[in-house]
């Protein structure tokens, strides 16, 4: 790298610094004050130790920089642009407007070089856990003496409210714990948040609170000062065993003289005055906005050759350990492949019509254990629950500080770090798929972490056990009412509730293949086992006849997901027998039949038969759509209640008799 005089290194920060400011000022929206004053820091990482290429934001080995502070996105806008990724000046002016490249807040799925979605604070912190733990896994796979394939690291920088957030504490004491040694977070000590001094709420010793997560802590009284932020992150990097948090004392909207270090340079345009006023105090001299030096540029446009330095020499090292290590390369390429190797679903059970009853979330245990051993770097785990949602791979230990190479992670009762964290992995590539556990009424602490990974299009997979009033002498507290429905209206989110254990099966063949993140919803009770024929197509359809009337058309139609299936089923026999002419549909999923065309949709649930009953353990909402004006939903309006799981179905009418009692109603024959 050609050797910066410190005029260079002046002019190139304020080149990020007015960069960022004009965007704000031009877009009349967004937030000058981070970029004004973590400009130095970032400019340190990103020229001198961020290993990276511009050229390809995917190369598999490079460093990842998360932006946690995403408000701060301007600072991460300018780097793109000025170091060489394929984004343009004009998008620069465009900030914040629609169809642009430069939104608000990062998002990874819209613009090269973001490396993940950004602005629920602390989300991010927690996505750069799960890199971490994802280039631990797969440096431990993968590598072998003097062939070091994976080998980078994983930067964020961050805000006084990322520290703040819950998800932050839960991630941070999980990093320490696992003792990531490549997690270096750079933390914007400013002392101010949006309306107020963090003083007014935010008194405590950071770097004494993560050091006593196990963090490495280290200071920089200057945030200015770029040898002593230097030399904090040579320090980072020099510890392996520890994650490291750099405090960086910074002055929010630093050089703006009526705004600089308090909440006025936060959220808000400088305007047209302070702005000039601001390049004055710093000495930037250009007179129109968006000028970028040819000098400066010269220098931020140097990442271009050194990133193809970078990757070309990993590329000659990965040449070689391939030839020495066939079948790790081959491992690899399937590791990264689009789509999933030949054989992966072999081993899914299929349950004959003679099966004991059985719990879905055992199910659930069967079908991931016999795809992970197709897959070695399939990895997940649990908010300490693995014992009761079935979801540890057979014959691995605990992925911990000391064995890289386990596939089950102990989150810890640490549900949103969990969610948040297995985004990250999922962003850093190689693992195929990572997911969660936990009760589904834990759900609503994951559901930041669930929504994030809906709007980046990524495919997690959240698994949630103990699904409703089944859950039973627990009480209401732990038996999930509201949470199908909350989640069903998350766009990009494919919700599967399994009514038996070949629907198990079928739903773990389309989250596998789901290039969005899916939510699978199993049961603690036992529940009756159906014969497997046309149940995998009618899964990956969303919805299917489970039993057709008998004696001609169905005059009546009965709906249910996951545990009410089996109650559908009692009543669509009863009732045939009775002379009604009922038909039983399956919906697993909302989402995957509304995906399905019209003529599909029609066959299940024809528009002529407005005779309809739809059951479900959880409240009513979303229903409608399927039953229609004339139809009848059997569903919650409250809580449930602390008692044996068939007791509260009795008691709050989850029955087989009620349906019968709706469908006869429903057809004007109570």
């Amino acid at each position: 790298m050609t050797e910066t005089t410190p005029s260079l290194e002046t002019l190139a920060v304020n080149t990020i610094r007015f960069l960022a400011v004009d965007a704000v000022q031009k877009a009349n929206s967004g937030h000058p004050g981070l970029p004004l004053g973590a400009a130095p820091m970032a400019y340190t990482l990103w020229t001198r130790y961020l290993r990276h290429n511009p050229r390809n934001p995917k190369w598999a080995n490079r460093d990842r920089f998360v932006l946690s502070a995403g408000h701060g996105s301007m600072l991460l806008y300018a780097l793109l642009h000025l170091t060489g990724y394929d984004l343009s000046l004009e998008e620069i002016k465009n900030f914040r407007q629609w169809g642009s490249q430069t939104p608000g807040h990062p998002e990874a799925h819209l613009t090269q070089g973001v490396e993940t979605t950004t602005g629920p604070l602390g989300q991010g912190f927690a996505n750069a856990v799960g890199m971490a733990i994802a280039e631990a896994f797969l440096a431990a796979t993968f590598n072998r003496p003097d062939f070091p394939i994976v080998d980078h690291y994983t930067y964020v920088l961050a805000g006084d409210g990322d520290l703040m957030e819950g998800v932050s504490a839960e991630a941070a004491s999980l990093a320490g714990h696992l003792k990531l040694g490549k997690l270096i977070v750079l933390y914007d000590d400013n002392k101010v948040m949006l309306s107020n001094d963090t003083a007014a709420a935010f008194t405590e010793d950071v770097p004494a609170r993560f050091a006593a997560y196990g963090w490495q802590t280290l200071s920089v009284a200057d945030g200015n000062d770029t040898a002593a932020i230097a030399q904090a992150i040579e320090a980072a990097t020099a510890d392996q065993t520890r994650p490291s948090l750099i405090a960086v004392r910074t002055v929010i909207g630093y050089g703006s003289p009526n705004k600089q270090g308090t909440h006025k340079a936060h959220g808000e345009p400088l305007g047209e005055e302070e702005v000039r006023l601001t390049k004055q105090a710093l000495g930037w001299t250009a007179s129109e906005p968006f000028t970028i030096p040819g000098e400066a540029l010269e220098h931020f446009r140097e990442a271009l050759e050194h990133g193809a330095h970078f990757e070309a020499e990993w590329n000659a090292l990965f040449t070689a350990w391939a030839a020495q290590y066939p079948d790790l390369a081959q491992l690899w390429e399937q590791a990264h492949a689009e789509a999933l190797p030949n054989g992966w679903d072999a081993d899914i059970p299929i349950y004959g019509a003679d099966t004991k009853p059985m719990a879905t979330r055992d199910a659930n245990g069967a079908a991931l254990n016999a795809i992970a051993k197709h897959l070695p770097t399939m990895i997940g785990g649990d908010a300490d629950l693995s014992s009761s949602t079935k979801t540890l791979i057979n014959g691995s230990p605990l992925f911990s500080g000391t064995d890289r190479t386990a596939r089950n992670l102990q989150f810890g009762v640490r549900e949103h770090a969990m969610g948040a964290a297995v985004n990250g992995m999922a962003l850093h590539g190689g693992i195929r798929k990572p997911y969660t556990a936990t009760f589904m009424t834990f759900s609503d602490y994951m559901r930041p972490a669930i929504r994030l990974a809906a709007i980046m299009e990524i495919a997690p997979i959240f698994i949630f056990t103990h699904d409703s009033i089944g859950v039973g002498e627990d009480g209401p507290t732990h038996q999930p009412i509201e949470h199908l429905a909350a989640l069903r209206v998350i766009p990009h989110l494919t919700v599967i509730r399994p009514a038996d254990a070949n629907e198990t099966s079928a739903a773990w063949r389309v989250a596998m293949l789901n290039k969005l993140p899916t939510v699978l919803v199993f049961t603690r009770q036992k529940l009756p086992v159906y014969a497997p024929e046309g149940v995998r197509e009618g899964v990956e359809r969303g919805a299917y006849i489970k039993a057709e009337a008998v004696g001609g058309a169905p005059e009546v139609i009965l709906i249910a997901s996951g545990s009410e299936v089996s109650l559908i089923m009692a009543a669509h026999k009863a009732l045939n027998e009775a002379g009604i002419r009922a038909r039983a549909v399956s919906m697993p999923s909302f989402e995957l039949f509304e995906a399905q065309d019209a003529a599909y949709q029609e066959a299940v649930l024809p528009s002529a038969i407005t005779a309809r009953v739809a059951i479900e353990a959880g409240v009513p909402f979303g229903w409608h759509r399927y039953v229609g004006a004339a139809g009848k939903i059997i569903a919650l309006e409250r809580f449930g209640a602390s008692a044996p799981q068939e007791v509260i179905f009795k008691e709050l009418g989850l029955t087989a008799e009620a349906v019968i009692t709706a469908a006869r109603a429903a057809l004007g024959k109570a």
